[in-house]
């Protein structure tokens, strides 16, 4: 299980992603989690492409293991943000929000993976065709903007339907989520609201205290009907966003009540307005820990839980 196919793909000693979120992986944290032997990523959001730049060559610095870049294909500097990728050689790319089949030939001619996060099969089967290595099939237990499938039902739907590797997110907190995925069929799984609350990760202190203080029920979907829905901690901003949702408002009044908010609570600590982007698996988070040490903690469980699964006759 943990030398899969994934890590041979991506030269990483376990089949275990950090989740690409903006305003909180950093070079910091994707260094951390990718010296601790699992693939670190920078969550390049809507990032300037010097910004970026200035990110990929600390990450560089910090670690000489592979790493990663998540670009949003919604960002307006995309194209810039592509040619830093380019540039910097850097090995991994995911992407979310779109299609990224016109960046392929470029990213694969310097030897970058690409690995597109979906939320159906018919987009998994649709991307397989652009040419990318591997597939993020995401749940909507995750933080951030989501599909409408759990991880549970997609995830197998998704291994059945492709001949990729899958890579199981959404739900994924712990060493049981992790043997779970690959019962489903994945080859890894990517986990992103467990490794926020590490020691690395540069989100506010009151951004990981709404993590470590959540409970099972704490996380609340905001934007449904926009068609493009996103999980949040319930606050008064999801509150606000409940009440534009009543009165049948307009994608421009969403859009412009998110604007910013996910930097506010992120980067300024305003929890209270900002959007406290986290999964459902908030409410298993107690402890900050340095992201070596999260990581080591599953996959040295991860034994006594097959271990568990066998049957052994009395």
């Amino acid at each position: 299980m943990l030398n899969s196919e994934l890590c041979q793909l991506l030269g990483i000693q376990y089949p275990i992603l950090q989740g690409g979120m903006a305003w909180v992986a950093t070079a910091e944290l994707a260094a951390a989690v990718s010296n601790a032997g699992g693939l670190g990523l920078i969550g390049a959001g809507q990032m300037p492409p010097e910004v970026l730049r200035g990110e990929i060559q600390k990450v560089k610095k910090l670690t000489t293991k592979p790493f990663g870049v998540n670009i949003m294909l919604m960002s307006p500097f995309v194209k810039e943000v592509m040619q830093v990728v380019v540039d910097e050689r850097v090995p991994v790319v995911t992407t979310g929000a779109g299609n990224p089949a016109e960046f392929i030939p470029a990213l694969q001619e310097i030897g970058t993976k690409v690995i597109p996060v979906v939320a159906s099969v018919a987009l998994a089967r649709r991307l397989e065709r652009t040419g990318v290595d591997a597939i993020i099939a995401e749940g909507m237990e995750s933080g951030g903007h989501i599909g409408e499938i759990t991880t549970m039902a997609l995830v197998p739907q998704v291994v059945d339907a492709i001949a990729l590797p899958v890579i199981a997110a959404g739900g994924i907190g712990d060493a049981r989520g992790v043997v779970a995925a690959f019962a489903l069929g994945a080859k890894g799984v990517q986990i992103g609201t467990r490794f926020v609350a590490s020691a690395e990760c540069v989100a506010h202190p009151n951004y990981k205290q709404v993590i470590l203080k959540a409970k099972d029920r704490s996380t609340v979907i905001t934007g449904s009907t926009t068609g493009h829905p996103v999980r949040i901690s319930e606050n008064q901003l999801s509150r606000d966003f409940s009440e534009l949702e009543k009165k049948g408002a307009s994608i421009e009044e969403f859009d412009l009540l998110g604007v910013g908010r996910l930097k506010a609570a992120a980067r300024d600590g305003d929890v209270r307005n900002g959007s406290v982007m986290m999964g459902q698996i908030a409410g298993m988070v107690t402890s900050i820990k340095p992201a070596a040490e999260i990581l080591q903690e599953i996959v040295s469980e991860i034994p006594a839980i097959i271990n568990k699964l066998t049957y052994q006759p009395k």
